[in-house]
């Protein structure tokens, strides 16, 4: 049976951040028809799918974070999830100009701390951010080259990836010297998340 409330993926945050997430599920679900901002058949699916699979992202940010930059965000995931559980200074980019746009009034609506960028990634003037993440972008070897002009020394990579990981790493090092750390996914048995560190061209 689909979950249908942030209680039931998020019990251990706080009723006002459950509330804040419940506001971004009402605005997805009612700007949906209008923009594809998930998947249709998803939508069932929208606590664990795609909040809860963003979330579990956010015990892997280094605790003294500040700065995260999410490439392509789409419908916010997981950059915008992981502002609204608290991490500090978030920066979204987006091209599509109504995703922009839709990103913009859940911003709004939730009070998190996000700039919504509604350009292309090269267009942004690179500056230093503690964390990169991009879910469903990308193969990593594209996403490297995006994140490098952002990353300063001690700045890691969240990727979610599914069955292809493996590949998209031995195919990313042929190019890009990195260390990468494999961590199962919570909410998927064939996904993981590449947390990548050290990164330079090889």
């Amino acid at each position: 049976m689909p979950v249908s409330a942030p209680e039931d993926v998020f019990p251990g945050v706080s009723r006002e951040t459950r509330n804040r997430l419940q506001v971004y599920a009402d605005l997805l679900r009612k700007w949906q028809p209008a923009i594809n901002l998930v998947g249709p058949r998803t939508l069932p699916h929208l606590w664990t799918r795609h909040f809860a699979d963003s979330a579990q992202l956010h015990p892997l940010v280094p605790p003294g974070a500040r700065t995260l930059v999410d490439f392509g965000s789409g419908a916010g995931f997981p950059g915008l999830v992981l502002a609204i559980l608290g991490v500090p200074e978030v920066h979204l980019i987006e091209s599509d100009q109504r995703k922009a746009a839709f990103l913009r009034e859940v911003a709004r609506a939730t009070g998190a701390t996000a700039t919504i960028h509604a350009v292309r990634i090269e267009q942004v003037e690179p500056f230093p951010a503690d964390v990169v993440t991009a879910r469903a972008l990308a193969p990593l070897a594209n996403l490297l080259g995006f994140a490098a002009p952002f990353l300063a020394p001690g700045s890691i990579c969240l990727f979610p990836k599914g069955q292809q990981a493996e590949d998209e790493v031995s195919i990313a090092a042929k190019t890009w010297n990195i260390t990468v750390d494999r961590i199962q996914s919570v909410t998927d048995s064939s996904a993981s998340i590449l947390r990548v560190s050290e990164v330079s061209r090889a």
